[in-house]
C-alpha cells in the first residue's frame, strides 16, 4: 500500500498558529491530508488553503466528532484504504503513522488505537495531573463501553476502509472518543493498541480538555444510551 492510499484526517478549530508545522511533515511523507476547518474564526482557513491538502469547512463550529465524521466520509469517497485521525495542535508525530497502520496492513487488526501508556518513556512524558485524569477516564470508559484500554481518550488512531465504513459518529463533541470504542465493540471490529508519543507544549496543554469536561462526556454518553 502506498502512502497516498492513507488519508490523514485533521479536525481543526482555531489552530491557525500551529497548523503549518503540524501539516507540513504529513504532506512531505506523501499522505493524503484532509483538514476539516470546524467553523474557525482565526487564520485556520487561509493557512490550510496555502498547502497541498484537501480543505473542507464547516460554516459553524460543530465539534471534533462531527469534523472527524465529515473527514472520514470525504476520504472514503476519495478511495481511502486506511484512515488516520490526527490532532491539529502538534501533539502527534507524523513519524508514528506507519507503525500505527502496520497492524492493518498486515491483516492483524481493523482498528489501531494509539496509547501513551504502553511504554514507560511515553507515560512519563504525560503531565502528572493529566496522567491521573486519563487513567480515571480509561476506567470510566471501560464501564460504559465494555472495552478495557490503557488510553481511552487518545485521538491518534487508524482504521481500515472496512472499519471506517462501519463507524458512524453521532457524538459531535469530545464524547466521540468513547463512542468510537463502543461502536468497535458493537460491530465486532478487531482492534489493537499501539504505542505513540504525545508531545506536550504550553500551547497543546492550554488547548486540551479541562478535567471537569470529563463529567460532561460521561453524561452525554449515559443520556445517549438511555434515549437511543
Amino acid at each position: 500500500m502506498l502512502n497516498k492510499d492513507i488519508f490523514v484526517i485533521v479536525p481543526a478549530f482555531n489552530e491557525g498558529v500551529v497548523l503549518p508545522q503540524t501539516l507540513q511533515p504529513l504532506v512531505e511523507v506523501g499522505f493524503q491530508v484532509v483538514v476539516v476547518d470546524d467553523g474557525s474564526s482565526d487564520e485556520t482557513w487561509p493557512e490550510i488553503r496555502k498547502l497541498p491538502v484537501h480543505c473542507l469547512r464547516h460554516p459553524i463550529n460543530l465539534g471534533q466528532g462531527a469534523a472527524l465524521q465529515t473527514g472520514m466520509t470525504y476520504a472514503l469517497q476519495k478511495g481511502a484504504q486506511i484512515i488516520v485521525h490526527f490532532d491539529a495542535d502538534g501533539q502527534h508525530s507524523a513519524g508514528d503513522i506507519l507503525r500505527l497502520v502496520a497492524p492493518i496492513q498486515e491483516g492483524a487488526a481493523e482498528v489501531v488505537l494509539g496509547s501513551r501508556f504502553l511504554r514507560k518513556e511515553d507515560a512519563q512524558a504525560v503531565p502528572p495531573t493529566r496522567r491521573i485524569f486519563l487513567k480515571m477516564a480509561a476506567q470510566v470508559n471501560a464501564l460504559l463501553t465494555g472495552v478495557r484500554l490503557s488510553d481511552a481518550h487518545n485521538g491518534f488512531r487508524a482504521l481500515s476502509r472496512a472499519a471506517a465504513e462501519k463507524i458512524d459518529l453521532q457524538e459531535n463533541g469530545f464524547a466521540h472518543a468513547s463512542e468510537i470504542i463502543q461502536q468497535i465493540r458493537e460491530k465486532k471490529l478487531r482492534w489493537v493498541e499501539c504505542p505513540v508519543t504525545i508531545r506536550y507544549s504550553a500551547y497543546s496543554l492550554a488547548k486540551g480538555q479541562a478535567w471537569w469536561n470529563g463529567f460532561n462526556i460521561v453524561m452525554d454518553l449515559i443520556l445517549r444510551r438511555i434515549f437511543r
